[in-house]
């Protein structure tokens, strides 16, 4: 099966954000606005380097729904770095993993994308692969499940918002409002609460941590501004292997043969989804055979 260029750069951008999450989660003394804060201004020095060196305007054609995407996508982070550094990690991204969710559901009425009855099973197979894969964990707590899905609700929102953007502006403005608007609102939010970080590792990850954030926002952009919101977006549950493997490797986290075959289900449920939505485009598009 042939990959699109949408599920690669999505496959990239799921790499780099599991990378992401980990030095987040070797950070568990810096508060996690204060994180996004150093994350937002890495970013926002190298994306606005590159639109300089391509001569391309950094403001955009669309500057109100650049804004708003934005506005969602900070919210969303800011929510999503507080449960990955009180909760384990492939639990923190167990329950992201609600974001493809409501990614597709506002898709029907924000860019009017149609979504087949049958795509919604292979969500909901893989949404059912992550409920098996986090099973009961006590330092789950409903706080925290609360949180997770504004975070995700918030994700679905900006994903829409950079689809409905797919032909009007360069996905490097799009990754640049992200830092602009986050860095005033985690700015004054770390002003109250700040910890001074110590030593190369603190510095070095919070470097890394924005360094990771910049790919990944950049090809998950393309992701979403080169394919169809319902074929990209649950790409992200692959995620979740990531996850696991590193909270296991590097934060002692154990899981059972349960977890296991929940990794399963969750790639059962995504790859069904790429296989049908190729399968729709060759038949809509005979010349692609």
């Amino acid at each position: 099966m042939k990959l699109s260029s949408g599920v690669r750069f999505m496959l990239f951008a799921s790499f780099f954000f599991a990378l992401m999450n980990v030095c987040v989660k070797l950070l568990p003394g810096i508060p996690a606005v204060e994180i996004i804060f150093f994350r937002s201004i890495i970013s926002l020095v190298m994306s606005l380097t590159v639109l300089k060196y391509h001569h391309v305007s950094v403001w955009g054609n669309n500057p109100k729904i650049l804004v708003a995407r934005g506005f969602s996508g900070a919210i969303a982070l800011i929510l999503y770095f507080v449960t990955l550094q009180k909760i384990p990690l492939a639990s923190a991204a167990t329950i992201q993993y609600l974001a493809p969710i409501f990614t597709a559901v506002l898709g029907i009425f924000i860019v009017k994308e149609k979504v087949k009855p049958i795509q919604w099973l292979f969500f909901i197979t893989s949404f059912i692969g992550t409920l098996m894969i986090q099973g009961f964990d006590i330092r789950f707590t409903f706080l925290y499940l609360i949180i997770g899905v504004i975070s995700s609700f918030f994700s679905g929102l900006a994903y829409n918002i950079i689809r409905k953007l797919n032909t009007t502006e360069h996905p490097l403005v799009i990754v640049f409002y992200f830092p602009l608007v986050t860095l005033p609102i985690t700015g004054i939010i770390s002003f109250f609460f700040w910890v001074q970080p110590q030593g190369i590792k603190e510095w070095g990850l919070l470097i890394v941590i924005g360094v990771l954030t910049q790919f990944a926002q950049y090809f998950m952009t393309r992701a979403y501004q080169t394919e169809e919101l319902s074929k990209v977006a649950i790409l992200k549950y692959i995620g979740i292997i990531y996850a696991l493997s590193f909270g296991f490797v590097l934060f002692d986290e154990h899981f059972n043969l349960g977890t296991y075959l929940g990794m399963v289900v969750v790639l059962l449920g995504a790859v069904l989804n790429i296989w049908y939505k190729g399968r729709n485009t060759v038949q809509k598009h005979p010349a692609l055979k």
